[in-house]
């Protein structure tokens, strides 16, 4: 069988490694931002690693377990991956949420970095 693509092997270690971070320990993902990143969590911006992080640290839960459904990735421009997830969460006592993630990654000194990551659940309203 022939070994996966450089970029779906970086891509997949970085999805498992973000969301076992952010599961278990949200304050170790501020190694995977840089202070040019920029986070879109449900329509809202935020530029910078402090500002990302200080979002991510004020979501309003106790636990959280990801669970990934889909992932996919592809090279992108300027040597970095784009890589899009599909999944499920759940949040403490709350019912199971489906999401979407998409993260585009930088190897920056040897070190992949998310420089852009977008966040929505999968709400839909058929009404």
């Amino acid at each position: 069988m022939a070994e996966r693509p450089m970029w779906e092997q970086v891509g997949t270690s970085f999805v498992h490694l973000y969301y076992q971070r952010f599961d278990t320990s949200r304050v170790e993902l501020s190694a995977l931002y840089t202070d040019a990143s920029c986070l879109s969590w449900e329509g809202q911006q935020f530029q910078g690693k402090t500002a990302i992080m200080e979002k991510l640290m004020s979501l309003p839960f106790q636990k959280i377990q990801h669970s990934i459904t889909s992932q996919d990735h592809q090279p992108a421009p300027d040597n970095c991956i784009l890589s899009m997830v599909v999944g499920q969460l759940k949040v403490d006592n709350d019912p199971v949420m489906g999401f979407h993630q998409l993260f585009v990654l930088k190897n920056i000194s040897d070190n992949w970095v998310c420089t852009n990551d977008i966040f929505r659940l999968a709400l839909y309203n058929f009404a």
